[in-house]
């Protein structure tokens, strides 16, 4: 079976009470709204990857103005022809403001809208489960940067 480490880094971007979020076609059809960010770079800092990934989706140049925690997920997915990749999923989450830039839409990216939502409406939007584990990080400030899984 083939073994994969796969690390991403995301911010969290609150202002005026609204998350800013980019969407992202979905399994089986459809969006869903995911957090800006992506997958680290081999040889980047993490820090550096989310200003990058947050810049190419939503337009926007950003200040890391804090580390909140992160989330680990494992997976057994299937491949190719009879195998399997054990799927090893490290997501790092950061708070940051904007500093600069206007807001855009990616195009021919991994998303294709860019768009601030209001916290409260957030739970009733088709989102990926991080987005929940990122509001509570967020929220919570654990000092262990961990919370308990959102059940998906």
């Amino acid at each position: 079976m083939r073994k994969k480490l796969r690390v991403a880094a995301y911010a969290v971007c609150v202002r005026d009470g609204q998350l800013l979020l980019a969407r992202s076609p979905a399994e089986g059809g459809g969006y869903e709204w995911v957090l800006p960010g992506g997958g680290m770079d081999h040889g980047e800092h993490p820090n550096d990857t989310v200003v990058r990934e947050l810049e190419e989706e939503t337009g926007y140049h950003i200040e890391v103005t804090g580390f909140l925690g992160m989330d680990s997920n494992h997976h057994v997915i299937p491949w190719s022809y009879r195998r399997k990749v054990d799927q090893h999923g490290l997501r790092l989450v950061y708070e940051a403001r904007i500093v600069g830039g206007e807001l855009r839409n990616e195009i021919g990216g991994s998303t294709d809208m860019a768009a601030w939502h209001p916290l409260d409406d957030v739970s009733g939007l088709r989102r990926v489960p991080l987005i929940d584990i990122a509001l509570k990080l967020w929220r919570e400030r654990p000092a262990v940067g961990r919370v308990e899984r959102v059940p998906e």
